[in-house]
């Protein structure tokens, strides 16, 4: 069915092209007022007391050779990103502060993106979303009010394609370092009679991945018609992506990061005659579609409202070879071969999810000269199935196909009311306030992947209350204090590994000072996050490769940042920014040796405490650019003990950038080329990783016992390339 849209709205551009020659061209200012009325209620303006960095698509266009969207903004103020494969192609992440994913909020078109769950983000379901994203803000710390799980750090709301006034069609293909391919064609109708337009996007992206076997495959979508007048605009959406990426989430020890650092340990088995060997389809299979319907109405100058609904259906699983298996643990009877009983099994394995997400928002604006108030509800329901199934076997006992042997089901509803107001009390100072009222309930069933009883019930009313002051010292320079609460309820691997996990709180507390002039703009952020059981992430990751997280107790993190922007010339510019913090768990204690000690004041796990990031950006002419990008990440422990064991060193990388956009006279509107080189000094490093501890007898210790660790490690590429070119028409 998708396809066959995707069919009828190429034939309607191929005729409304023909037709809109001798048609006038409309103002397309008031569709793209009404477009941005869709992330209206979550976002902030130039002059919010919230800290906060906007990304347009001409800024996203420029790297986008099939990078997934966290590497495409590693370089804006206290981000740091990694990926599985080694190569910004494929599982992709991204942490803010040092706040990891599943603490930051993401919206597209003001619906939650998060999985209700496990409160992540997957990209990697989304490919070459960046493609039809028409703008981004990432807002640092608690930020204003959303919608969906809330922001716990760091937030990020995303605006796809605006409503074009002209037809328009383009053809994009990248290719690069481990053949890696990027195929991608648009269109837009443009506006048929003044009012409708159906615009759409096939993409799709592979790559070997810099990591062994890190296969990659993503094939996604993107289609809209929208109808548009002077004050209504109505957009019905659909997207979504098909991914079957070959596991990289286990990660390396230091030997063979010394030794062999694109080794994958992914799918290793042994066969009949003792040969290691690695099975082929160690896959994660997924596919997410999303179905969006908009209504934005403007009634005034002064009132205007927004309604938005959301349908998400995604299903998948990964699949695992696993040898020496447990008949108990697959619920499977032992059996009697020759004689003999057998109990243990190679198989393979498929661990699926199914899973429905219904989301339902309204808002409403008012303003005038002194008052913009917003006032509205999201409500989403989350209905999931957690089941696995045993697809091959060496000895199957008495199973049949298709028996699971664990399934389960979580239930999840997510209730907000909110209002905020920015209050101009003169042409100097502005008030802003923001209360939200989250109620959240969730329930599961059934058993978990270990095939251990799961049942959870809870229901959380968390009360989130924001409030800031902005003070204009005159036209070039403004001052802003604000104070925000947070309160965030744990997710599902939360209470799998442990039962009695608290939710956290956030009290956040901002100090800025915002420059802005024609060739200079500089932006400096204070900022001191305050937390009552944080989940940090302990180092550990499960059986996915998410992160495990616990309860800290007191713990904060103290930060300034600064970023700027200097044109020193009509054609070079600058545009530096650092940050600079101490974050820190107030008291930690770790069993040693059988013996429960108390580390004092440590390091909270994955937050570097200097995070710096440049380009250097040389425009010899329009439609010409060469940028420099460099960025450092200080060193930074994967645990919260400073154990030596777990540092990952800091590194510094560059990537060279360049597009060049050329205007033939016929065929084409323009043809752009693109390059970018990553890594260009061969850098050899490490973003992310993992770190755990564990006992073992031995008579030697006074306590009859001894502690090991063990440490895990994803490195990075080293240099790579990716060249795109892109026909416009």
């Amino acid at each position: 069915m998708k396809n066959t849209f995707l069919f009828l709205a190429l034939f309607v551009l191929s005729v409304s092209a023909m037709a809109q020659n001798n048609e006038k061209q409309q103002d397309s200012t008031k569709t793209e007022t009404l477009d941005e009325v869709l992330v209206k209620a979550v976002r902030v303006n130039a002059t919010s007391p919230i800290t906060h960095s906007n990304v347009t698509k001409k800024e996203l266009a420029k790297r986008n050779l099939g990078q997934d969207i966290p590497v495409l903004l590693n370089y804006l103020p206290s981000v740091v990103t990694t990926t599985d494969a080694g190569a910004g192609v494929g599982y992709t992440g991204i942490r803010v502060r040092g706040i990891n994913a599943q603490s930051t909020n993401v919206t597209i078109n003001g619906i939650p993106y998060n999985d209700a769950e496990s409160l992540g983000t997957f990209w990697v379901n989304l490919g070459d979303f960046a493609s039809s994203v028409e703008s981004l803000q990432l807002q640092r710390g608690v930020g204003t009010s959303t919608n969906g799980s809330g922001a716990f750090g760091a937030s990020i709301n995303v605006l796809t394609d605006a409503v074009s006034s002209e037809s328009n069609g383009e053809i994009s293909n990248a290719f690069g370092s481990y053949n890696t391919r990027k195929h991608t064609v648009k269109f837009s109708t443009g506006l048929i009679n003044d009012h409708i337009e159906i615009a759409g996007r096939l993409s799709n992206i592979s790559s070997d991945g810099y990591i062994d076997r890190a296969e990659t495959d993503l094939k996604s979508y993107f289609l809209q018609g929208s109808y548009v007048d002077d004050n209504t605009l109505i957009k019905a959406i659909m997207f979504g992506g098909k991914e079957v990426t070959y596991q990289a989430w286990n990660g390396i020890d230091a030997e063979t990061l010394e030794d062999n650092r694109t080794f994958n340990p992914s799918g290793a088995y042994t066969d009949a005659d003792g040969n290691p060997q690695f099975y082929d389809n160690e896959v994660d299979n997924y596919n997410q579609d999303h179905y969006q319907l908009h209504w934005n109405q403007r009634y005034n100058n002064r009132w205007s409202t927004n309604l938005g609904l959301n349908y998400t259906y995604g299903r998948g699983y990964f699949e695992q070879y696993k040898e020496d298996e447990d008949f108990a643990d697959y619920d499977l009877t032992p059996i009697e071969i020759g004689g003999e009983t057998v109990n243990t099994t190679d198989l393979i394995r498929r661990r699926w999810l199914d899973n429905d997400f219904y989301v339902i928002n309204a808002s409403a604006n008012y303003k005038n000269n002194e008052v913009n108030l917003f006032f509205g509800t999201s409500y989403s329901i989350y209905d999931g199935d957690h089941f696995g199934e045993i697809i091959w076997a060496e000895f199957a006992s008495d199973s049949e196909i298709r028996d699971r042997y664990y399934e389960g089901n979580g239930k999840k509803s997510d209730w907000s009311l909110f209002t905020k107001a920015t209050y101009r009390i003169n042409d100097k100072v502005s008030l802003y306030g923001d209360l939200q009222l989250r109620l959240v309930g969730y329930e599961t069933s059934g058993l978990t992947s270990d095939r251990v009883p799961f049942n959870v019930d809870e229901n959380y009313s968390f009360f989130n209350p924001k409030a800031g002051i902005t003070y204009k010292v005159n036209p070039n320079n403004s001052l802003y204090f604000s104070y925000a609460r947070a309160n965030r309820e744990p997710n599902r691997s939360d209470f799998e590994n442990n039962a009695t996990v608290k939710p956290e709180q956030l009290n956040d507390f901002e100090l800025g000072w915002r420059h802005n002039t024609q060739k200079f703009r500089l932006n400096v952020n204070s900022y001191y996050m305050l937390y009552n059981e944080q989940l940090v992430l302990t180092g550990q990751i499960d059986t996915t490769g998410d992160p495990v997280r616990a309860n800290s107790g007191d713990s904060y993190r103290l930060g300034l940042e600064v970023d700027a922007a200097v044109a020193i010339t009509n054609k070079f510019s600058v545009q530096p920014n650092f940050t600079i913090s101490s974050n820190k768990n107030k008291e930690t204690f770790e069993s040693v040796n059988g013996e429960l000690l108390n580390l004092g004041k440590t390091d909270i796990s994955f937050s570097p405490e200097f995070v710096a990031a440049n380009a250097f950006v040389f425009q010899p002419r329009e439609g010409f650019q060469m940028a420099l990008l460099s960025k450092f990440v200080g060193e930074q422990f994967m645990g919260n003990t400073e154990n030596p064991d777990s540092k990952l060193e800091s590194y510094f990388i560059n990537d060279f950038n360049i597009t060049y956009e050329w205007q033939p006279k016929s065929v084409f509107k323009s043809v752009v080329f693109s390059g970018l080189v990553n890594n260009i000094f061969n850098e050899k490093y490490v973003s992310n990783g993992y770190f755990g501890s564990f006992d073992f007898d031995d008579s030697d210790s006074p306590t009859g016992i001894s502690t090991g660790y063990f440490a895990g490690f994803y490195p990075q590429a080293t240099t790579n390339f990716l060249l795109g070119v892109t026909l416009k028409f």
